[in-house]
């Protein structure tokens, strides 16, 4: 796992506009039915990584208009909720974000929400590049921070670590000033192993 300064990874820089995978029609990548996609390149390195094959800034496909168009047409779907932005990480993709994201509000306005999942924490975020603001400032949730294997906690929901990780409603932060976590966090009472222990009595 790898530490940094701000503005030391830059999108323009780095971004090859690539994508890993689009996967509509999900249920684990956030609340509601939504449509997620994998944005190609990651400098985090996080052992144990679940995607590690995403940070290569060259793996998949790049992305396309043809893809921009297919995923509209999906997120256009009534029970469709929101779009969600993984990775690989998301925020050194911002021109591929940035654009996705402006064209979902012009076209479908907020009847849907935007999570994204980050290796950033929300506080390194806010002192990062001009880019990086502006996509927080677009998104309505954010998971964020690093990896770490030994803090894993498979109770937590939509997350894999207790550490820094956290389900942040992203406007009420901005406006409050300090991280407000989202309203609907329900994290279990029992981890996985626990669960299977009790369904194997």
């Amino acid at each position: 796992m790898r530490n940094l300064q701000p503005g030391q990874w830059l999108s323009e820089k780095l971004s090859q506009r690539y994508v890993g995978d689009y996967k509509p029609f999900v249920f684990v990548d956030g609340e509601g039915v939504r449509c997620s996609l994998y944005l190609s390149g990651c400098l985090f390195a996080c052992a144990e990584c679940f995607s590690e094959a995403t940070w290569n800034f060259r793996y998949g496909e790049k992305y396309t208009q043809r893809l921009e168009d297919q995923i509209l047409a999906d997120l256009g779907q009534e029970y469709v909720q929101g779009l969600t932005l993984l990775g690989g990480e998301p925020f050194l993709n911002t021109g591929v974000c940035l654009a996705l994201i402006d064209r979902v509000r012009r076209e479908l306005g907020t009847s849907k929400d935007i999570w994204s999942w980050t290796g950033y924490t929300f506080e390194e975020l806010l002192l990062e590049s001009a880019d990086k603001l502006a996509m927080l400032g677009k998104i309505d949730v954010v998971v964020d921070g690093r990896f770490e294997l030994a803090k894993r906690d498979l109770s937590l929901q939509f997350r894999g670590s207790s550490n820094q990780q956290r389900i942040i409603d992203v406007k009420q932060s901005l406006a409050s000033g300090q991280v407000t976590l989202w309203g609907e966090l329900k994290d279990a009472t029992s981890s996985y192993e626990q669960i299977e222990k009790r369904n194997l009595i």
